[in-house]
């Protein structure tokens, strides 16, 4: 498979769906971006992650099980992240979560 896709596993296993619109500037975006994919990758249960951005940025990042999800959301450095990202980085964003039963 190409190298821009995650290499996932047979079905079923989830996908977080992260849509973005950034705000003006970097403003410490580009660092903590590059920290968070770093840190994503050591995480129990991560696949992969996929991501393009024009103006909207999509990001999908892909899991074992929603446990694994669950453990993520609660890491400190993605919880700061997080609180960075709706004081300063994003003009509007939202989080889908799905179970993903087929791929082809």
């Amino acid at each position: 498979m190409d190298k821009m896709y995650a290499n996932t596993p047979k079905p079923p296993y989830y996908a977080v769906i992260f849509t973005s619109v950034r705000t003006e500037g970097d403003l410490g975006y580009s660092d903590m971006s590059d920290t968070i994919e770093e840190l994503v990758k050591e995480q129990p249960g991560f696949i992969g992650m996929e991501s393009a951005r024009n103006e909207v940025g999509i990001t999908v990042c892909y899991w074992k099980d929603m446990e694994s999800i669950r453990r993520w959301a609660k890491n400190s450095v993605h919880r700061d992240a997080k609180q960075k990202g709706r004081a300063m980085w994003y003009e509007s964003y939202k989080v889908r979560i799905s179970k993903v039963e087929l791929e082809y």
